[in-house]
């Protein structure tokens, strides 16, 4: 059971994807700092933390995150094209080609 004053977490991720949705990633950034102070493996949250960062142009922090997901699900197809992306955002595409290549063979889109 939870006291009123701590944080729940999911509520917390929600209210994060919420503020993306609405196009506030700094603010969904915000919350999932939060989010991943408590659980710094949480995939999902830090999945939509490099969205977060990518959609706010804050590119070197998309790529930290990215590569913590990467390293954390090697075969997540999804955080290698993004991470690929990432790279080439910052002009980095001989970085960016051998996750497009991992990104191709996962069957990533």
């Amino acid at each position: 059971m939870t006291t009123p004053h701590e944080t729940d977490l999911h509520s917390e991720y929600l209210r994060a994807d919420l503020f993306l949705a609405m196009g506030q990633p700094i603010e969904a950034a915000k919350v999932l700092t939060g989010v991943l102070a408590a659980e710094p493996e949480n995939e999902a949250a830090l999945e939509l933390l490099a969205r977060s960062y990518f959609g706010s142009a804050q590119l070197t922090r998309a790529e930290e995150a990215l590569t913590r997901l990467v390293a954390l699900a090697p075969a997540n197809a999804w955080a290698r094209r993004a991470l690929a992306r990432t790279l080439e955002r910052q002009s980095r595409a001989a970085d960016a080609t051998v996750h497009h290549r991992v990104a191709d063979a996962l069957g990533a889109a």
